[in-house]
């Protein structure tokens, strides 16, 4: 008898493990495939609402393969150079374009753009490729207009990745940006996944975002700001970047955390500095 109770609880423990096991697989899979629902939060915005009401902003659409991305430019007379911006994981740039009067007293022009399906950028996002082509597209057209002149890149949060592979690129084709600015940044994508989810295999990951690995790429000077409350991105990812990178500086916000860094007054006056160095 008890050699019957044995196979019995031997068949149930297979049977939950392989259900387990199952459920696990399914969650996998789903994780895959739908990835894009976790890591981008798009908001729309209605083609007549205008991103910026501020003197000197024009909108206009880039057309790239199977997609419109729409894009704000604040133009100033005679710039000194240009401050090309990728934005976060959520939102649109109504939520980005604003705080502009700084790069005004610098003379910078200011361009940023929705990635496809946030504002009033058409299509979706499919994959890092598609990201990192969206970004050299719009870069690609503004280039032009600012040879000769001062050139920062810079990202924050989700768009950190975007902006140290676009630097690497420049550097690449030799033309350094004059400054690559990244605020709140990752390492790699993979890793903070590693972090948060460690029960999710990495290769799973299908936007890795290694950050870390355009750093022997990426010349010119790098600013990197990080809240030192940030739970979100812990600030040992930008104090690894720091420590790759060529020439980089590493400004440590007291207090801030993720959402919030660039309300601190260190930050507008890091900037400021910054910009008044170039």
């Amino acid at each position: 008898m008890k050699g019957a109770e044995t196979m019995v609880y031997a068949i149930f423990s297979a049977s939950v493990l392989a259900a387990a096991g199952a459920v696990y697989a399914a969650a996998i899979g789903w994780l895959y495939f739908r990835q894009e629902r976790l890591l981008f939060e798009p908001e729309t915005l209605p083609m007549d609402e205008p991103v910026s009401n501020e003197d000197g902003v024009r909108e206009f659409f880039i057309d790239v393969p199977g997609a419109r991305l729409s894009v704000a430019h604040l133009k100033l007379p005679a710039p000194r150079g240009v401050f090309f911006f990728m934005h976060g994981n959520s939102g649109n740039l109504k939520k980005w374009f604003v705080q502009l009067e700084a790069f005004r007293q610098a003379n910078f022009d200011v361009v940023m753009f929705d990635y496809r399906g946030f504002g009033k950028s058409s299509s979706r996002i499919e994959s890092e490729e598609q990201l990192h082509a969206d970004v050299a597209a719009v870069w690609d057209h503004f280039a032009p207009l600012y040879v000769g002149k001062r050139v920062v890149i810079s990202g924050q949060s989700l768009g950190t990745g975007l902006a140290a592979g676009l630097s690497a690129r420049l550097s690449a084709t030799g033309h350094t940006p004059d400054l690559t600015l990244l605020v709140s940044a990752y390492s790699s994508m993979r890793a903070l996944a590693a972090e948060l989810y460690p029960w999710v295999p990495g290769q799973v990951l299908r936007y890795p975002l290694h950050t870390l690995e355009h750093a022997a790429k990426l010349l010119g000077p790098v600013m990197l700001i990080h809240g030192e409350k940030d739970e979100l991105i812990p600030i040992h990812h930008s104090e690894k970047l720091q420590s790759a990178f060529r020439s980089a500086e590493l400004l440590r916000v007291d207090g801030a955390g993720h959402s919030d860094v660039h309300q601190y007054p260190s930050v507008r006056k890091a900037l400021l500095a910054a910009l008044g160095r170039l």
